[in-house]
């Protein structure tokens, strides 16, 4: 049987190649061969998900690539999840995101929630067309330290003051990131609305909330 390093190797190369038909093989390889769960996501699968998040950063491949990519790791993930452990790792932050009400735009959302997965973070995805209320209650229920909100209509844009506002009018905006993403949305709007930063696409968004948790 191949190495720990070889079989970790397997895991990044697949998630670079998009290798679906293969990934779940390699993930049993990888639990067989004794490696823990979270160490094959982090540093296997994630290490192929930084590697297309790069190439996408620095325009070497396309939007296609990166979805192309996640769902390889999402398969990936299917043999891992259920031996992940509670102690073997712990959630580096735990964020809240969604679509917001009358916008029904989910791609660029799920590549952000499935960056930060792969990043370590705890994920509750609300979907798409998501009120403010709903917004606000899983803020508070989760208790999360970031909030991410999408939006892909100019029409719905300011749906996501009405979700910032009624964190300030619950008590939960000091307690809580909220960063915003979607086409339309620039910097100048974030800081418009209140926000604490705009994603200019997934990559920058995770990057964002990785340099948050950091400090």
């Amino acid at each position: 049987m191949a190495n720990e390093k070889e079989i970790l190797a397997k895991l990044r190369d697949c998630v670079v190649s998009f290798d679906v038909e293969n990934v779940q093989k390699a993930c049993e390889d990888a639990l067989a061969a004794g490696i823990p769960a979270y160490k094959a996501i982090a540093d296997g699968l994630s290490r192929g998900m930084e590697i297309i998040g790069r190439k996408y950063e620095a325009k070497d491949c396309f939007l296609a690539d990166l979805i192309m990519a996640g769902e390889t790791m999402k398969e990936g993930m299917k043999i891992l999840k259920p031996s992940l452990k509670l102690a073997d790792v712990s959630a580096i932050g735990r964020v809240v995101i969604g679509t917001v009400r009358g916008d029904l735009h989910d791609i660029g959302k799920d590549i952000v929630a499935m960056l930060l997965e792969a990043g370590g973070f705890e994920v509750i995805d609300l979907g798409i067309d998501v009120s403010t209320d709903e917004f606000a209650r899983a803020v508070s229920s989760h208790n999360a330290n970031i909030l991410g909100m999408s939006a892909l209509l100019t029409t719905t844009m300011p749906e996501m003051e009405s979700v910032i506002k009624e964190l300030e009018k619950a008590k939960l905006r000091n307690k809580v990131k909220v960063i915003v993403g979607g086409a339309p949305i620039s910097s100048e709007y974030a800081i418009q609305i209140g926000a604490d930063a705009a994603g200019k696409d997934a990559v920058d968004g995770v990057g964002i909330c990785k340099r948050w948790i950091a400090r």
